[in-house]
């Protein structure tokens, strides 16, 4: 089938397309875009499931990695006032996984900028092909409504006046039923009235879900950012409450992580599936819903040489229709004006009916062909699965940055803390240094009384 203009599959496309994929009893299961199969619904959550596995994985070997750190640690000298070696790796260890985490969510702000802007190309092609739909549906019914008040009012007055003449009358009639023909060609061209399925609910749908989708990662950026930037500032004022507080919130922004990470390997993977081959699955989706031809379906999603206009034969008739009728009135006009000059006036209006029903009728013939729709498809397709995916994939990578930096930052916060100097308890209950001095004097020792003759204690 031929491809959209402008869209190619891209090596993102191709190289997760070509990844194996397996049901729950691990069974291979083909790479073909099936979302209604069950098998095919078990290989995407399996992927997600790989997402669980590696939280899993990584809960576990940080709580081995603490409670080895908790209970295997030696025991320190007594009077050690020096902080045991490798601590400045430690905190420098914390802090390096900290900004790669922040460099991580740059790269999330991206990618999630970049899978708006291809859903918001996907939602403006399928605006677009709703006004084109809309506009050959309004001019199909405009373009009707005004010949059959030709039909109703002109022709029925002209009639009238060539009464006398019957060779004139039926002249008359012949134009009629040239009218009438045209309307009903006409309106086996609306095709997409009454169709169930609306392009422009589909592209409301779409913002919709977006909106919230693009919402909810700017949360979570912002989450995983304060995140960095609060357990910096732990570390750099020695607040053991502090990183405390954010070493809790790195485990909750993990396990958001390692979820939006599931969640965004099984859309890449099925989105990749759908844009290698789109038109099968576009195609038998629309005739499902629709109930259309597939003759139509394939003109407007194919639109090549190979694939005949279906409305090209109601397109002629109705333009040789119109030609007629055009002929026969410049007759009348010339027969009947001079023996009849009433009949001039409804000539006139006829002569203008059909000049403007000419005008749409060529603006139809161009909204009609497949250029415009299947540009709309293939903005769609480039938007989906250009933009929207390469999207995915920051966003992926930015999952897997978070979870590794948030791994190693949990890691490295409980042996960073535990080398922070302990809090004088008076200077804080006092809470100020202007105390200090006092209680270094209060504790100073009483001077020993004098014990020989001619020692006087001054006074204080």
């Amino acid at each position: 089938m031929g491809a959209p203009p402008g869209y190619r599959p891209s090596a993102w496309v191709h190289l997760l397309h070509q990844l194996p994929r397996a049901d729950f009893q691990l069974r291979p299961v083909p790479s073909g875009f099936a979302p209604q199969e069950q098998e095919y619904q078990q290989a995407l959550l399996l992927v997600v499931a790989l997402a669980g596995l590696g939280l899993g994985l990584s809960l576990i070997f940080i709580a081995v990695y603490l409670i080895r750190f908790c209970c295997c640690r030696p025991p320190e000298p007594p009077g050690a006032k020096s902080p045991p070696p490798g601590g400045g790796c430690v905190t420098w260890s914390c802090i390096a996984a900290l900004l790669v985490g922040c460099a991580g969510i740059g790269i999330g702000f991206y990618g999630n900028s970049e899978t708006s802007d291809g859903v918001s190309q996907l939602s403006s092609a399928l605006l677009h092909a709703n006004h084109t739909l809309s506009a050959i549906d309004h001019l199909v019914l405009e373009t009707v409504e005004r010949l059959g008040e030709a039909v109703r009012t002109e022709l029925t007055t002209l009639e009238e006046v060539l009464v006398q003449r019957p060779e004139l009358v039926a002249a008359a009639r012949g134009a009629r039923g040239q009218a009438e023909a045209v309307a009903q060609q006409l309106q086996a061209l609306a095709f997409w009235r009454g169709v169930p399925l609306s392009p422009l609910q589909v592209a409301e749908d779409v913002s919709f879900v977006e909106e919230y989708r693009w919402l909810a990662y700017v949360l979570l950026l912002l989450l995983e950012l304060l995140v960095c930037l609060f357990t910096l500032l732990g570390l750099a004022k020695q607040s053991k409450w502090l990183v405390i507080v954010m070493t809790v919130m790195s485990l909750l922004v993990l396990v958001l992580s390692w979820g939006s990470m599931g969640l965004e390997a099984a859309t890449a993977v099925g989105l990749s599936d759908f844009c290698s081959s789109p038109d099968t699955y576009i195609l038998n989706l629309t005739q499902e819903e629709t109930g259309l031809s597939s003759d139509i379906l394939n003109y407007y999603f194919l639109c090549n040489q190979a694939v005949s206009n279906p409305f090209q034969q109601r397109l002629t008739l109705s333009q040789r229709a119109l030609a007629n009728i055009h002929s026969q009135l410049q007759g009348l006009e010339r027969e009947a004006v001079p023996q009849f000059p009433s009949a001039q006036k409804p000539l006139l209006s006829l002569e203008e009916t059909l000049n403007v029903t000419e005008g749409d009728f060529h603006q139809l013939v161009a909204l009609l062909h497949c250029r415009g729709l299947h540009k709309d498809y293939g903005a769609a397709l480039r938007g989906l699965c250009e933009d929207a995916l390469e999207g995915l994939l920051f966003l992926l990578l930015f999952s897997l940055l978070s979870a590794g930096a948030l791994a190693t930052t949990l890691c490295s916060l409980p042996r960073a803390w535990a080398l922070f100097p302990p809090r004088n308890p008076s200077a804080s209950c006092s809470g100020s240094h202007l105390s200090e001095p006092l209680l270094r004097a209060r504790l100073e020792p009483e001077p020993p009384p004098c014990s020989f003759p001619g020692c006087q204690r001054r006074p204080h």
